[in-house]
């Protein structure tokens, strides 16, 4: 029963991961499922020691571990792939979001990364939001508190968000990374690529209508590319339907580095705010944002 049991959690956490990272169909049929999971159970010791290596007691064990996760996983769909997905209700997309942010508080993809954080930073806003903001990666305050732009460079989002004429709690914030890079160095390219599945699936749940890309980390990633955000920003761009602007990260606004960019930042909120079908407010000062 012990070995059952753990092969029913390492089924369930297989497929939660599959879910995660946006799968929505797999065959219901028993013949098709054990060639969809061979290569998970191939080398399982609590499947071996329970079937004793018998192929008619590991179908049965799958069948049964199958059946008890059909009614709590939505990846056994009746539709064939290619189907019109459903839309998920609000309550659907805050239950899946919430099992996302345990997934990530539990990944260890990154060792350097999950050994020296102090936990990880999800995201945070309102489902559905006219705007998300995606930035590099949590630093030392975020790290802390666990929320993503809550430093120097945070509180410069918040006044950018502010001269364009909405508020911190009506945008989603993200970061392509959600554990802190030690000593707050560049994201590595393996650090951005195991987190993306989660960067995804986030982005998916939460539905924005628009999407601004805070420096070269965050423009390079999500869009793919290795342009530098020089050439990048003031542009739009597509992901997954999702008109994307690229600027410069706050961070790099701040004194002592180039806050003369400011009135380019600027420029490109008001192409934002523009194509949002938003009304430019009219600023008092070329400063603070």
């Amino acid at each position: 029963m012990n070995s059952e049991n753990n092969l029913n959690q390492q089924l369930f956490q297989q497929l939660l991961g599959w879910q995660l990272a946006g799968v929505d169909y797999l065959s219901k049929q028993p013949s098709s499922l054990t060639e969809e999971f061979k290569d998970f159970f191939i080398g399982n010791q609590a499947l071996q020691d329970s079937a004793q290596n018998d192929n008619l007691t590991q179908n049965r064990e799958v069948s049964r571990s199958l059946e008890m996760l059909e009614s709590s996983i939505t990846l056994f769909a009746d539709k064939e792939p290619g189907a019109p997905k459903d839309i998920l209700s609000v309550a659907q997309r805050e239950k899946a979001l919430k099992i996302l942010r345990e997934e990530v508080s539990k990944c260890t993809k990154c060792a350097e990364l999950s050994s020296t954080r102090t936990q990880t930073v999800f995201g945070e806003g309102p489902l559905s939001p006219k705007l998300c903001f995606v930035g590099e990666a949590p630093g030392g305050d975020e790290d802390r508190l666990g929320l993503p732009f809550v430093g120097e460079a945070g509180k410069l989002l918040d006044k950018i968000i502010l001269a364009c004429g909405l508020n911190r709690k009506d945008v989603y914030v993200c970061n392509i990374l959600r554990c802190r890079p030690p000593g707050n160095r560049q994201p590595k390219s393996s650090e951005a690529s195991n987190c993306r599945m989660f960067l995804e699936r986030q982005i998916e749940l939460v539905s924005p209508e628009f999407i601004c890309c805070l420096g070269a980390v965050a423009s390079q990633n999500l869009l793919q590319t290795t342009r530098r955000i020089g050439e990048l920003r003031g542009n739009f761009y597509d992901f997954r339907g999702i008109p994307v602007m690229c600027t410069f990260h706050p961070a790099s606004l701040l004194p002592g580095r180039s806050p003369e960019n400011k009135k380019i930042v600027w420029e490109d909120m008001k192409k934002l705010l523009t194509r949002m079908g938003l009304p430019i407010p009219k600023r008092e000062s070329q400063k603070g944002g």
